[in-house]
Order: structure tokens, then sequence, then C-alpha cells
């Protein structure tokens, strides 16, 4: 009985012995590449903590910008005047497309962060998992012995003790390893979407960086547009006002009265459809930027030509133009010239709706059309079809009118 005893004895020994040098190995490994990780963790953390400073002060910077619009803005409309502002506004455009870019960098620093913290866990998952792998095995070698035979391996009754406790000591090692890896486990879970988060996010900050060097390009073009058309000539910008307030004039008055004058022949023509129920509106172009919102404080033609009786959509030169309702069309101006252009549409419950700036025409004056339908393309690059005298660019201008009179079209876009 006590070469027995002694044989299982050394057996234990050896097997706790073998355990011991995989888990010092595991810890070595463990140490080494935990090392390697902590220190590209705090290089992108100073990373991003050095962006985070870059972008504070860009929009320090950017607010100074705001605060001189604003002020340029409240002056007398001149040329010179108009191309401080100008100025001003590239410059914030700028800092605003360095923003972006500093974001996309942040952004992918904190990606490749959240991918070695999740790779990290993914291991000390596999680690764990081992782990209890062992004391499972162990605990299965020891369940294979009778009550009688523990006994009988050990010399004394203080040894039998000593083996259950440490039996049952395996067992809450177990269940302690369960917990800490369950909690591991929902760790990476929630990083996981975090980190698809971060990749969404990315994308649309992608998108958000195209649509600012667009808006950019927009400005500088605008610019040359005013140093070209007026030579730097106080004079000619003034003449150049005078025409841009008769186009902004002569369209208002003839949307105005256009919505009266159509709307009730509409109502007496039998089955028009014009006295159904609106289903509500649709963009007419693909959801973009709006560079100027409905009665834009920093309209730069406010005072001189008139609020901004809609808002300005960013779109492509010739992008397709679609009914953004079901309805008549009242009024198609387009005659290929510069001078501005547009389509109007009457729909049910007193809305009409008009589309300015447009550089090709699909449809005529007293047309049906279906919500979705194409009825143009839309233009405003400067000394284009339809775009008028002060177009800054490629956009839509799109306005929405209930009982004849401006309404914020983005109240009710989808």
């Amino acid at each position: 009985m006590l070469i027995i005893n002694k044989k299982a004895n050394i057996f234990l020994m050896v097997f706790l012995i073998m355990l011991g040098v995989f888990f010092v190995r595991s810890d070595v490994v463990i140490s080494q590449y935990g090392a390697e990780v902590d220190d590209e963790i705090k290089v992108l953390n100073t990373q991003i903590q050095n962006q985070k400073k870059q972008l504070e002060n860009i929009q320090k910077n950017q607010e100074q910008y705001s605060r001189l619009i604003k002020a340029k803005e409240q002056e007398k409309n001149t040329l010179r005047n108009q191309l401080e502002i100008l100025e001003t506004k590239l410059k914030k455009s700028e800092l605003e497309i360095e923003e972006t870019i500093l974001e996309v960098s942040k952004n992918n620093l904190e990606l490749r962060k959240i991918e070695i913290d999740i790779d990290n866990k993914t291991k000390q998952i596999e680690r764990d998992k081992e782990s209890i792998s062992s004391l499972l095995r162990l605990l299965h070698k020891q369940s294979q012995s009778t009550p009688l035979e523990i006994i009988l391996l050990n010399n004394s009754l203080t040894d039998f003790i000593n083996q259950i406790t440490y039996l049952e000591n395996t067992n809450k090692e177990i269940a302690n390893s369960l917990s800490g890896l369950k909690t591991i486990k929902e760790q990476m879970d929630a990083q996981l979407e975090v980190l698809e988060e971060k990749k969404n996010r990315l994308v649309e900050l992608k998108k958000e960086l195209e649509n600012k060097k667009n808006i950019l390009e927009g400005e500088i073009g605008y610019k040359e547009f005013i140093l070209d058309e007026t030579q730097k000539s106080e004079e000619e910008y003034k003449k150049l006002l005078t025409i841009a307030k008769r186009e902004n004039d002569q369209a208002m008055a003839e949307i105005a009265s256009l919505e009266r004058t159509v709307r009730e022949k509409l109502i007496q023509r039998e089955n028009s459809g014009i006295e159904e129920e609106m289903s509500g509106f649709i963009w007419p172009v693909t959801k973009n930027t709006i560079t100027a919102t409905f009665h834009d404080p920093t309209y730069p033609f406010r005072r001189s030509i008139g609020e901004h009786s809609g808002v300005d959509i960013r779109a492509a030169q010739g992008t397709t133009l679609r009914a953004a309702a079901s309805g008549y069309v009242a009024r198609v101006k387009f005659d290929g010239s510069t001078s501005y252009a547009y389509i109007m549409i009457i729909h049910a419950d007193g809305f009409s709706t008009v589309y300015g700036h447009v550089s090709a025409v699909s449809v005529r004056a007293d047309e049906y059309v279906a919500q979705g339908q194409v009825i143009g393309r839309t233009g405003g690059a400067p000394r284009t079809s339809g775009a008028g005298s002060f177009s800054t660019g490629p956009h839509l201008h799109f306005e929405v009118r209930k009982e004849g009179l401006p309404v914020n079209p983005l109240s009710y876009l989808p």
C-alpha cells in the first residue's frame, strides 16, 4: 500500500510540475506579447491625443473665420466686401477639409487600437480555454478513482483532506476562470460593435471630405467668376447685382401669379387629381450637402437681392432631376441662355415646388408628372444654361411653397 501511495504521489507531483511549467512558459510568452502590444497602444494613444489637439486648434480657427464672415456680411455689399467674404470662406473651407482629413486619420488610429485590443482578447480567451481544459482533465483523472482508492492512496487522513481541499479549490478556480472568460467575451463583443461603428463613421467621413472638396472647388470657381465678370470694377459688380435682383423679382412674381391661376384652372378641371391628399415629398436629387438653408442668414445677397426662399442642394452639373411629388407642371422657364431657369409644379393640399438653375428640361407646362418622374437636369455652374447671374456653382435651388408662400423644404423632406 505504501508503494502504491508513493507512486500516486509521485504521479500527482509530476503532473502538477508539468502544469506549472506550462503556465510559466505561457506567462513568459504572454509577458513578451503584452509588452509589444502595450508599446504599440502607447504610440497610438500619443498619436490620437496629438491629433485631438490639432483638431481643437483647427476648430478655434474656424470659429474665428465664422465670426469674421458674419461681421463682413453685416457690411455694405460691395465688390471688395464680397471678395473678402469669399476669401475668408475659402480659408474656412480649407480648414474644414484639413479637419476632416485629421478626423479620418484619427479614426484609422482608433480602429487600429480596437483591432489590437480585440486580437489581444482573442488570444487571452484561447489561453484561458486551454487553462480550463487542463484543470478539467485533472478533475477527470481524479474522478476515475473511487473514494476507497483515494483513501487507500493517502498515508493519513490529513493527506486525504488535503487532496479533497485541492479538488475543491480546483473547482473554484474553474468557476472563476469561466466567469472571467465570459467577461472578456462580453468586452470583446462590445468592442466589435464599436469597431463596426468606427468603420461606418470612416465611410461617412470620406463622403464628407469629398463634399467639402466640391464646395471648395465651387467657391474658387465663383470667386474667379466674380473677378472675370467685374474686372475688379465696383460699377460692373453693381450692374451684376441689378441684373440678379431683376431676375429674382421677376421669378418671384411669376411664381406667385402662376400659383393662383394654375390652381384655379386645375380645380375646375374634372378628374385633375389636384384635390387628392399629398403622400409626402421625396428628394428631387440624391440627398446631399445643403450649401444654403432656407432664409439663410449667411446668404451673401440677402440684403441686395432678397431672402433665400429655398434650400441649395449640392448636385453635380447635369444631375438627374425628379419631381418631389405628383402634380401638374405650371411653368417651364428655360430658353437655353444663361438666364435663371426653373420648373414649377403644382401639387395637392395647397403645395407647390420650384426647381431652380436647371440646365435641361424634360417636361412642358400643363403636363401631369408622377412623383419621382424625371423632369430635367440640374445646373448652376457659372455661365452655363439656366445658371442665372449669381450662381455660385453646381447645385439645385429647391423651393416648397404652401398656399403660395415659401416654407422650409427641410421640414417636408424625409
